[in-house]
């Protein structure tokens, strides 16, 4: 019987490093011979990456009705898990996601005010029981994560998304909702202080991997 593979999540609110990030775990459990999948939410599929269109299209001639918002969330993330996630653990890799479910109690309920049950209603409807085994909780303080996005869009010439347009009560409101989930399942995730130089960040990511990483082996 092939050994279930293990899932690991990264999450956290704009600009604290998730992609530079992401890339060095995949690089970081790669080197150990491990078969890793990499994929991103909302996304990971044709399909529900047009559904990430559709959320992150700013759209200013129609606003986004907050329940339609949190059901094209879960509407992704079924089939991410049917074509992506679950098959790939189901053979014994490894996925790597940049942002799960912790990422849609912080934003649809931190950031929207939508309650925590009615989402814990959802992720038990289309998950049905999977939870990753270990989230990285990369952190910052709110006025240095929008300096580093700001930074980042300039540079790339890039439009803000839908979400990056909000203000920073919402952000500040996300990342609360992300600190009181960490606080609530220290077993799970590793809260990393992204604000520190990347050596000193992915040093800390690369000790929490080893440690999970020979406990899992």
């Amino acid at each position: 019987m092939t050994k279930r593979g293990r899932f690991i999540t990264l999450e956290g609110g704009e600009g604290v490093g998730k992609s530079t990030n992401m890339a060095f775990v995949v690089a970081t459990l790669e080197a150990q011979g491990i078969e890793v999948v990499s994929t991103r939410e909302p996304g990971g599929t044709p399909r529900a990456e047009a559904i990430r269109a559709l959320l992150l299209d700013p759209a200013p001639e129609e606003a986004l009705n907050t329940d339609a918002e949190l059901l094209l969330m879960f509407a992704a993330r079924a089939q991410h898990l049917a074509e992506k996630i679950i098959p790939a653990l189901s053979r014994g890799a490894w996925v790597v996601c940049d942002r799960f479910t912790d990422a849609t109690f912080a934003y649809q309920g931190g950031g929207r005010g939508v309650a925590f049950e009615r989402i814990a209603q959802l992720e038990a409807f289309v998950q049905r029981g999977l939870a990753p085994d270990l989230t990285l909780l990369l952190d910052m303080p709110l006025s240095a994560a929008q300096s580093r996005l700001e930074s980042r869009l300039s540079s790339r010439q890039e439009q803000r998304d839908r979400f990056e347009q909000e203000q920073g009560d919402f952000f500040q409101a996300v990342r609360r909702a992300y600190l009181e989930r960490a606080g609530a399942e220290p077993n799970r995730f590793a809260l990393i202080n992204a604000h520190q130089p990347l050596e000193d960040v992915q040093a800390d990511i690369e000790q929490e991997l080893a440690k999970r990483v020979a406990a899992w082996r």
